[in-house]
């Protein structure tokens, strides 16, 4: 038999084993004594020894199993004991994270709430300051208002006789007073008012620039200025109605509607202020319309020509209408002015007053939208057939003047001689100079106001088109029989080069 070797345990050391191991130790034991009993038994009985070796085979088996299962569910624990750790820290590290954040929002709302305490407290500080600020100015521009009012009131009682310097003295006061309503006086708001309606302005020439404003009996300088110029055009379309033509071209000098105002201003104040002109009433227009029809004289002529914008320069009948006046010289002759006279037609004309006259002459119109809105739905008609046949050509011609009258007979103001029907781009500007409705190339214009065009700048009118509106220095417009035969919506700078000047209708 052969001899088992054993290591001996080494000193100063514990071994400590799980029962798979002392379960393997007690196997050994018993594989030993059953490898000596099979060797003393082996030479007499061959039977026993091959049972004795199954046996061991069996046992030895079946301790492997049970160890590797013993160490396989150690294992299994071990990792889910780990698992649950790992889980349990991450739980408990997110709730210390929740918690340091809910103390970070508490405290940034105390700062907040104390900050709004304090801000709260400085603007109430401040508001109670600006109050206190607010009524001493508005006393302070009430005593102002008050001091100023009067004063002019006292400079009024005062003046015996209406001369250039008074009336500025008096503009100037009156600056002063609407600077303190402005400031918070609008108590003497009514004191101004009958100031300048019931004060020596209305018996100085300058009144005329009041004369816009109604008074009281329904009638307007600008609405004298209206019927005249309807009657102007009463006049040049009779001339058209009774002679039969295709064309008809105004030749005008007229004289300036504020040329008109001045010698009637200057009449009926007669130098010694006679009479107030800022009321308008019937014998005033009356002596209005004497005073422009002495003024005026229109004349005509009918010749056969040919008309070479048309393809086939047609020969055509032209109606030549002339407008011509006298001039302010001739007039104040004709009446018999005086020197005062003289001096306040040369004042009234003045270009210190040029700005004030447009008031008087076409009152505060916002013009036309809807002459507007029919312009623009007309955009993008290619060859003007519409219009140049509507007008009475059979081939076609330049039509931007055909196209701006076009648009306005669909609303009635050719009929109502608000603006002409003309297809000469000439005869249009003749025809708002007839009426002294013309503002030349300084003019601001405004919507549905008719601009005109003079490319070589050469001083002949070239184009025509209506003003779309006018934004930021800009002028928009819409124009027909422009790039390549197109009605077209354009834009020019306001102060452009090419910019003839503006027909102003009275819409």
């Amino acid at each position: 038999m052969s001899k088992i070797r054993t290591k001996n345990a080494v000193n100063g050391t514990i071994k400590t084993l799980d029962k798979s191991v002392v379960g393997l130790e007690r196997t050994k034991d018993v594989l030993v004594n059953i490898k000596e009993k099979s060797e003393n038994a082996y030479n007499s009985d061959s039977n026993i020894n091959e049972y004795a070796s199954k046996k061991v085979e069996f046992t030895s088996n079946r301790a492997r199993d049970e160890l590797v299962v013993k160490f396989n569910n150690s294992g299994k624990k071990a990792v889910s004991t780990t698992k649950d750790n790992l889980i349990k820290s991450k739980d408990k590290i997110k709730t210390v994270k929740t918690k340091l954040t809910e103390k970070r929002k508490i405290n940034k709302t105390k700062k907040v709430v104390k900050g709004i305490k304090t801000s709260n407290k400085i603007a109430a500080q401040q508001t109670k300051q600006i109050t206190k600020q607010t009524i001493k100015a508005f006393q302070r521009a009430k005593n102002l208002a008050i001091s100023t009012t009067k004063k002019t009131v006292q400079g009024i009682k005062a003046a015996v006789k209406i001369t250039i310097s008074s009336v500025k003295a008096i503009i100037s006061g009156t600056k002063a007073l609407i600077s303190a309503l402005i400031a918070g006086g609008w108590i003497a708001l009514m004191v101004v008012i009958v100031i300048c309606l019931i004060g020596l302005l209305c018996s100085s020439i300058f009144g005329i620039f009041f004369s816009s404003e109604d008074t009281g009996t329904g009638t307007t300088m600008n609405m004298v200025v209206q019927d005249i110029n309807k009657e102007m055009t009463d006049k040049i379309k009779n001339i058209q109605d009774t002679n039969a033509h295709d064309e008809y071209i105004i030749e005008t000098d007229r004289a300036e509607w504020k040329e008109v105002l001045a010698i009637y201003t200057a009449t009926v104040n007669n130098g010694i202020n006679a009479t107030e002109v800022i009321t308008i009433d019937d014998s005033k227009t009356e002596q209005l319309k004497n005073i422009f029809w002495e003024m005026h004289e229109i004349s005509y002529e009918l010749k056969e020509e040919i008309v070479e914008e048309t393809l086939d320069n047609q020969m055509r009948k032209i109606l030549y209408i002339k407008i011509t006046s006298k001039s302010v010289e001739e007039m104040m002759n004709k009446y018999m002015f005086t020197t005062i006279q003289k001096q306040q037609v040369n004042d009234l004309l003045s270009n210190d007053y040029s700005s004030m006259w447009s008031s008087v002459i076409y009152g505060t119109s916002i013009g036309s939208p809807d002459l507007v809105q029919i312009a623009l739905s007309q955009v993008g008609n290619v060859g003007g057939e519409t219009y140049w046949r509507w007008y009475g050509f059979d081939t076609r011609i330049e039509w931007c003047a055909i196209f701006v009258s076009w648009v306005a007979n669909q609303l009635g103001f050719i009929d109502d001689g608000i603006i002409p029907k003309f297809s000469l781009c000439e005869t249009g500007v003749n025809w708002f100079k007839a009426l002294g409705q013309w503002q030349d190339e300084s003019y601001i214009p405004k919507a549905s106001d008719i601009i005109f065009f003079d490319w070589e700048q050469d001083g002949n009118v070239d184009h025509v088109g209506i003003v779309e509106k006018v934004e930021n220095n800009i002028i928009y417009t819409i124009e027909g029989n422009s790039t390549n035969d197109t009605c077209r919506k354009k834009e020019y700078p306001l102060k452009n080069n090419v910019i003839y000047g503006y027909g102003v209708p009275a819409y």
